[in-house]
């Protein structure tokens, strides 16, 4: 079996899987894929204070997951993709490690069908 390296190619993957980890930080982030948006209008959905969605925020803006704009006093949230991209080409490793344990699983349930008969 190939040996899988757990040296990571992005040192933000750290950063970009724990932001991924709180549902809170994903509800945001989907909601950003539909465009910019507030804190006001990123609140809306959750029984939170605006300062907690402000944490929320910095912990995807420390990731590098979302841009924070200045627009007279607002400060539009504005989702980014590209560490997601790393976060999945890191995961497609596993892919293939997963892919080759099924493919060996289902040789040997074959086998052992064979044998029953």
């Amino acid at each position: 079996m190939e040996q899988i390296s757990y040296a990571q190619p992005n040192p933000n993957l750290d950063a970009v899987f724990g932001a991924l980890a709180d549902p809170t930080r994903r509800a945001i982030l989907a909601q950003l894929s539909g465009g910019d948006a507030s804190v006001n209008e990123l609140a809306k959905p959750f029984e939170m204070s605006q300062p907690a969605i402000s944490k929320h925020l910095k912990v995807l803006e420390n990731a590098g997951l979302i841009d924070r704009a200045i627009d007279k006093q607002r400060r539009p949230a504005r989702l980014r993709a590209a560490p997601m991209a790393d976060a999945v080409a890191w995961l497609e490793e596993f892919k293939k490690f997963w892919t080759g344990s099924f493919d060996q699983l289902d040789d040997l349930l074959e086998e052992l069908k064979q044998g029953d008969t």
